[in-house]
């Protein structure tokens, strides 16, 4: 596993804290757009996922790995299927502890 360059486990309400860094976020795809896909983060958030590196058929809820270029986008790296069954609301717990008091226990 590459270490070098780690990616921030984040919600919508913590993207706009790494603009310019390497985040990693879940989404449910609402539909594509001509340069990626339009989504909503595990917190209610719309996220625009920039990138032409899509998986083909996309499934409901995608991660997303890439550099946030703003409060509400991702220039996508990977996106990966995570299937049509997440739940929005343990990722969405887990990206607060990432985020708060337990930073210090992941990358």
């Amino acid at each position: 596993m590459d270490t070098s360059n780690p990616a921030v486990l984040v919600n919508g309400e913590f993207i706009c804290s790494y603009v310019g860094r390497r985040v990693r976020i879940v989404i449910q795809v609402l539909r594509p757009d001509a340069d990626g896909l339009i989504g909503i983060s595990t917190d209610d958030k719309q996220i625009h996922v920039k990138g032409r590196q899509l998986p083909s058929p996309v499934t409901t809820f995608v991660e997303v790995i890439g550099v946030a270029d703003t409060a509400q986008s991702v220039e996508a790296d990977t996106v990966s299927n995570f299937g049509d069954t997440f739940d929005k609301n343990n990722f969405n717990q887990l990206c607060q502890l990432a985020n708060g008091d337990c930073r210090h226990l992941f990358i």
